[in-house]
């Protein structure tokens, strides 16, 4: 059985394909231990043409998925961001990150930054970044004295890593899908939310340790079922995780289940936080529907923006999953169709001219600063700030009867309720799955809207079209009968139900109707005072819940209908909340307990989202 966490580990290096042949005919292979300050040798592959005529920038990936092929008469398939890199002449690198396979070390995940340094002993991913480049320029013939970075996902944390305190060498860097917060909003935690299955699919593959630099990869975990669901639920509490599977090997997973809240482990190793004085052009990039990070480049782009005002800072948004820019036609994901070759075009038009132009001086810088895709209607924007101006700040309220309005409530003390059983839990989707699907982010919700544990609210058919563009807040107001509780706040976009089937339909799709999840976020309950000041709710008592939601830029068009589902799991893409304010990593099978909870809906407690429309 083939783990979709395999598609993660592989989205850096499945690219647009251009063949060891080509790659063989063109290009001559290298190998070196490159050596860092404190002594530590990095283990590095360089790809250079074999036309002498010219000088060419050098392109730097730092991956911690291996850089493989190894061996010099070994070649990858595919170098560079995409083929046609390759073709335009680029010195190709890519390193092994410290402490994973062959390179030297002691591995740490989104290893924290040191702004201070002492002495050659203080090292992070920046001061790797700078002795590898300062290697390079140095040791490598043929460049013209620019330095280019790129990388999907981990490689991304490399990227916007690699732009601190940055080499002068360095000129353009492109961090992509790049990790940046793992307890706010990447990969395994939303809100203090564990991201159940992608966190334990991917440290449970790619955590296991080795002792010794190594070549050679181990067998994918086997959950011994297809079934996602059934998987999780029969692993039971959180601590079976580690008693059963991982015994005591990953010493991540060990260490997040010691850190429960967020707290200095996790504030250390916020990425964020540290891009202040970046000096290299900065282009980054993320998909609307990317499962793991789509948290990291929206803010990222936008604590550049605010700290660096003199730098050369774009963010690039397309509708794409984790990756989906780098590969294929990025014309559709799953059920949802965007009618034209998204991801083609941000190679060639976007990706392609924003390296030539910093790294060899082709062309104009003709790019926005932000180049953003409009769901919904389906096209390409270009704008000079994110989020766009003008916008106009809304409330979308929930009413009687499952109505959603912009008109506030006047009720005197109206609230629905709903049942929340953690040992029955409500699926994030209506297929089975082993982990996280990449195509959830845009699935159909009509499974879930039936449910009884969902509360659904929708607007009547619209009258003209709706932008909604940029960061929105699901404001609550509940009470429920336990002492903590999650809280999952969907925004969808439901089709009129005359609205036609794709052609050809060899899966009898039937899109009348459909409610096209377009963002869903849990937030845990008891951080709802702060990450790191958890607190219990009073059972009955009526309690503000507000959190943000990431940005979205969507048209629902008119006879649509605007939708929001609210429900307490979400699962196992969401590990269970016992429900009992307790230490849920180590909660015990009797912490867990049915509630009963309430969504207020009143003049003096209304429930809404806050969203920008564009004018």
């Amino acid at each position: 059985m083939r783990n979709r966490v395999v598609l993660f580990l592989l989205t850096a290096c499945v690219l647009y394909p251009q063949g060891v042949d080509y790659v063989k005919a063109h290009y001559t292979k290298h190998e070196f231990e490159v050596p860092m300050r404190d002594g530590v040798k990095l283990y590095t592959a360089v790809y250079t043409p074999k036309d002498t005529s010219q000088r060419y920038p050098i392109l730097l990936n730092r991956t911690p998925y291996s850089l493989r092929p190894y061996g010099v008469d070994q070649y990858r398939e595919n170098i560079g961001p995409w083929a046609q890199f390759a073709r335009e002449g680029y010195i190709i690198v890519y390193q092994d990150v410290r402490g994973r396979w062959a390179s030297q070390g002691e591995f740490l995940h989104v290893r924290p930054h040191k702004p201070a340094k002492s002495g050659p002993k203080d090292i992070d991913e920046s001061t790797d970044t700078f002795d590898t480049i300062d290697w390079l320029v140095k040791n490598i013939p043929g460049h013209n004295g620019r330095v280019g970075m790129w990388g999907i996902s981990y490689p991304g944390f490399y990227a916007a890593m690699g732009a601190i305190d940055a080499h002068p060498a360095l000129a353009a860097s492109s961090p992509q899908a790049p990790v940046a917060e793992w307890f706010i909003g990447d990969d395994f935690h939303h809100n203090g939310a564990l991201f159940l299955a992608h966190a334990f699919n991917f440290l449970i593959n790619v955590d296991m340790p080795h002792p010794e630099p190594t070549k050679k990869g181990v067998p994918n975990f086997d959950h011994d079922t297809p079934n996602g669901y059934e998987f999780f639920l029969r692993m039971g509490v959180l601590s079976n995780a580690d008693e059963k599977f991982f015994k005591g090997k990953s010493a991540f997973w060990k260490e997040m289940m010691q850190h429960p809240n967020y707290d200095e482990y996790w504030k250390a190793r916020n990425v964020i936080q540290h891009l202040k004085s970046i000096k290299p052009a900065i282009m980054t990039v993320g998909g609307w529907f990317d499962a793991e990070d789509i948290y990291g480049p929206l803010r990222m782009y936008e604590f550049i923006e605010k700290n660096n005002p003199r730098g050369q800072n774009m963010i690039v948004m397309g509708p794409w999953d984790h990756g989906g820019w780098s590969r294929g036609d990025g014309d559709r994901l799953g059920n949802a169709m965007f009618h034209s070759k998204t991801a083609q075009f941000y190679r060639e038009q976007i990706e392609l001219p924003f390296f030539e132009y910093h790294l060899k001086g082709k062309g104009e810088m003709k790019l926005p600063e932000a180049y953003m895709f409009e769901t919904g209607v389906n096209e390409w924007r270009r704008h000079d700030a994110w989020p766009p101006k003008p916008t106009r700040e809304r409330r979308l309220y929930y009413h009687p009867g499952g109505k959603l309005s912009w008109d506030p409530p006047t009720d005197a003390n109206a609230f629905d309720e709903y049942p929340s059983d953690p040992m029955k839990p409500v699926p994030f989707i209506d297929y089975v799955a082993i982990g996280m699907t990449r195509e959830y982010m845009t699935d159909d919700q009509r499974f879930a809207s039936t449910r009884p544990d969902v509360l659904v609210y929708q607007s009547d058919p619209l009258t003209e079209d709706i932008v909604i563009a940029g960061p929105f807040t699901a404001s609550l107001n509940v009470s429920i009968t336990g002492t903590d509780a999650d809280f999952v706040v969907k925004l969808i976009d439901v089709y009129p139900d005359n609205f036609p089937d794709p052609d050809p339909n060899p899966k009898a799709i039937r899109m009348g109707g459909y409610q096209q999840l377009l963002r869903g976020e849990p937030f845990r309950g008891r951080f709802r005072n702060g990450f790191d000041k958890p607190q219990a709710f009073e059972p009955g008592k009526a309690t503000k819940v507000e959190f943000e939601l990431p940005d979205i830029y969507h048209t629902f068009r008119r006879d649509h209908r605007i939708m929001v589902q609210v429900q307490s799991s979400w699962f196992p893409l969401v590990d269970r909340n016992p429900q009992k304010f307790v230490d849920i990593y180590n909660a015990r099978e009797s912490d867990f307990q049915k509630a009963t909870h309430r969504v207020y809906r009143s003049q003096s407690q209304p429930s809404y989202l806050r969203v920008l429309t564009r004018q």
